[in-house]
């Protein structure tokens, strides 16, 4: 439930091993990810960025694309930057490299796959996790209601721009066996397939992407790739954040304001997800399937930064849709 995914900041990088957390639990190591190379497409902030560092955490480079630069910011006018990005990356044990791009314009896509191509020879893992849409739709609005370019621009940031990436990326990406292409999208099929979500074009943008995930799911089978889509839980995000006025140090104190938003998670959830899924020696099991982080928490034994395991999909049908007052017990 993420229509901002969340960030990490430098303390989010996990320790190499377990750790006991408040609830006592202990996080599985993160996967040993030496010598892999990953794009992360849409990482200057939200999953994207958790999801870049924790790949970092497992050792592996990480290039970060995005339009928000310390020169220029992209639309949203806010101070997170890709270079800061590559930056976490680093400090959490990779190395990230920070490439400028408008996955919308296809020469700088182009020139993206080149640039990895020439200074690692390969593609490990295509993180497809560009965005762009929080302040392009209106909740519960109807399509002949609704704004027509923001509507149509938001189709192009989200669907339009995975196509561009994956057909520039994709070939270097097949060039060996065991490659992965995570697909981020918000619901998972069987939710999203029951659930109106919150308007025409939010729904039509995200239900593409799972359906993208499909079909690259069968293009990839014959050269020994992977595609998975992946769907983070209700995320604190820095927007998210801000759009309640608090900050990860007391999230909770917006529960006063959302109730529900106790089943919130950390970009470092979701990003473990896609770490966890880059070291499966047998990740081809899960080849076309529709995954979200509390799923691959319990198939993995990750945990969320606080030690906890948020079920945030289950919890929406079960408490939430059900309307049931809201109790994270036994979903975290």
């Amino acid at each position: 439930m993420e229509s901002t995914p969340v960030s990490a900041s430098a303390s989010d990088s996990p320790s190499a091993s377990p750790s006991a957390s408040a609830s006592g639990s202990a996080s599985a190591a993160p996967p040993d990810l030496t010598g892999k190379v990953a794009l992360v497409a849409g990482a200057t902030r939200g999953a994207g960025r958790g999801i870049a560092v924790q790949l970092g955490a497992a050792g592996a480079t990480v290039y970060v694309t995005g339009r928000s630069t310390r020169g220029r910011r992209s639309e949203y006018d806010r101070p997170e930057t890709i270079e800061e990005t590559a930056e976490l990356v680093t400090a959490a044990g990779g190395e990230g490299v920070a490439v400028p791009t408008d996955h919308l314009e296809p020469e700088q896509v182009r020139a993206l796959a080149e640039r990895i191509d020439a200074e690692r020879g390969r593609l490990d893992v295509l993180v497809n996790d560009v965005w762009g849409g929080e302040r392009l739709f209106a909740f519960d609005t109807p399509v002949w209601e609704h704004d027509l370019d923001d509507g149509l621009r938001l189709m192009r940031l989200g669907v339009e721009t995975h196509a561009i990436t994956s057909h520039f990326l994709l070939p270097l990406l097949v060039r060996r066996p065991g490659g992965l292409v995570v697909e981020m999208t918000d619901g998972t099929a069987a939710y999203n397939g029951a659930n109106y979500r919150n308007s025409y074009f939010y729904d039509l943008v995200k239900n593409s992407v799972l359906r993208m995930a499909f079909v690259q799911a069968h293009e990839l089978k014959p050269y020994g790739g992977t595609a998975v889509a992946l769907t983070p839980g209700w995320l604190r995000s820095e927007m998210m954040l801000a759009n309640f006025g608090v900050t990860e140090a007391n999230w909770r104190d917006a529960l006063e304001q959302v109730p529900h938003f106790c089943i919130s998670e950390t970009p470092s959830y979701v990003g473990r997800a896609v770490a966890a899924l880059a070291g499966d020696a047998d990740v081809a099991r899960w080849n076309g399937a529709s995954l979200s982080s509390g799923q691959l928490a319990q198939e993995y034994g990750f945990t969320d930064l606080d030690g906890s395991r948020p079920d945030c999909w289950r919890y929406l049908v079960e408490v939430d849709d059900a309307g049931k007052p809201a109790d994270a017990t036994g979903y975290r």
